[in-house]
């Protein structure tokens, strides 16, 4: 997006995990101030690879929040997955930086507090996530019309229509192939046993200031449609296009305007039928887990996702059974300590303590 538009856009600081060849490519060609790789086994060979220019190279946890405090960026797209995310995007919010947010689990861990700060520092905070960038869309020029419900599209994922005999069988192969969209492990996974769709609930509620009872879910195989508010005199806006987050970044990172592109048209005669259907809450036990954080609140959201995220790497493992996974993050719900009024060092604390219990249920 950035290489189609030099003229709007450059890249100021580049961060991974593990993918060092990535991040040497894209440095050498983007030549930010900055990269990060989390990964400090990686770092020599970064710096090594990046020696011949004047980008300052940092490794590790810590790293991502000394560049999140840099002065030099205007926006920051928050794509680090999972509960690592959180302390590198309420820096930026800190430092009143615009937050492009595709990493949903900061707000389903201290969604109160991430967007407490972001009111405090007029911070805005767009949505990355294609059902949650579908919502904003749909939402501009409706500030004084109130909503009455928002209703997130789901695939259904690989799995759609099976049931616990099937899935109980379901290997780690099987479960990263979505129909529609191409993702990493961890949300192919979150895809396949229907918490990704129960984690956006919670992101809903956060980023819309919504109450539980106005977050619906409706499967649509098709991902054609990627969600839709209705307002209080029923009428609903819908926001559509073909399955590719090219389109989402873009919308956040030029966001109010809309940039020219050249990606694919969606072309209705390809899509004769666009099919919608209730989710199996029964057999994709995970989603009504998600309804269960969502509505006791508290630490609940933040207990649910670290053991969704030791389930969900045991599962990538091979350690335990797809089933397996909905059984872990029950268990630790029952379990770790519930907090109704969570401060930020109690929500890391929650974290840690569902991960651990988490962890000791497979012998990590």
């Amino acid at each position: 997006m950035i290489r189609a538009n030099t003229d709007l856009f450059e890249v100021e600081i580049l961060t991974a995990q593990t993918n060092d060849e990535l991040l040497i490519t894209q440095a050498l060609e983007f030549r930010p101030n900055a990269v990060v790789i989390g990964d400090e086994q990686k770092y020599q060979k970064l710096k090594e690879a990046l020696s011949s220019t004047d980008i300052k190279v940092f490794a590790g946890e810590a790293a991502l929040e000394e560049v999140a405090d840099f002065d030099t960026y205007d926006m920051m797209l928050a794509g680090i997955v999972g509960f690592a995310g959180l302390k590198p995007t309420l820096k930026a919010v800190e430092k009143g930086k615009a937050v492009g947010l595709a990493n949903k689990e900061t707000l389903v861990v201290a969604g109160d507090i991430v967007m407490r700060k972001a009111i405090e520092k007029r911070v805005p905070i767009i949505p990355v996530d294609s059902e949650h960038s579908a919502i904003f869309q749909c939402l501009v020029g409706e500030a004084r019309n109130p909503i009455e419900k928002v209703i997130l599209t789901a695939s259904g994922g690989p799995f759609l229509g099976k049931k616990p005999n099937f899935l109980v069988n379901v290997k780690r192969d099987h479960a990263l192939q979505h129909p529609n969209w191409s993702m990493g492990a961890k949300i192919s996974i979150d895809s396949a046993t229907l918490m990704n769709k129960g984690l956006e609930m919670i992101e809903a509620k956060w980023l819309f200031n919504l109450r539980p009872d106005q977050i619906e879910v409706v499967v649509h195989p098709q991902s054609i449609i990627h969600s839709m508010v209705q307002f209080e005199d029923g009428s609903i806006k819908a926001q559509m296009g073909l399955p590719d987050m090219k389109l989402p970044i873009q919308y956040a990172m030029a966001f109010p305007g809309r940039i020219k592109n050249d990606f694919p048209r969606l072309n209705f005669r390809k899509y004769p039928a666009l099919n919608f259907e209730e989710p199996d809450v029964k057999t994709f036990r995970n989603l009504s887990l998600a309804m269960e954080a969502l509505n006791r609140a508290g630490n609940m959201p933040c207990i649910l996702n670290a053991a969704n995220e030791i389930a969900v790497w045991a599962f990538l493992r091979n350690r335990i059974g797809f089933l397996d996974m909905t059984a872990m993050v029950e268990k630790t719900m029952q379990t770790v300590t519930f907090i109704e009024k969570p401060t930020l060092e109690e929500y890391f604390e929650s974290d840690g303590e569902a991960r651990n219990f988490a962890a000791s249920l497979i012998n990590l």
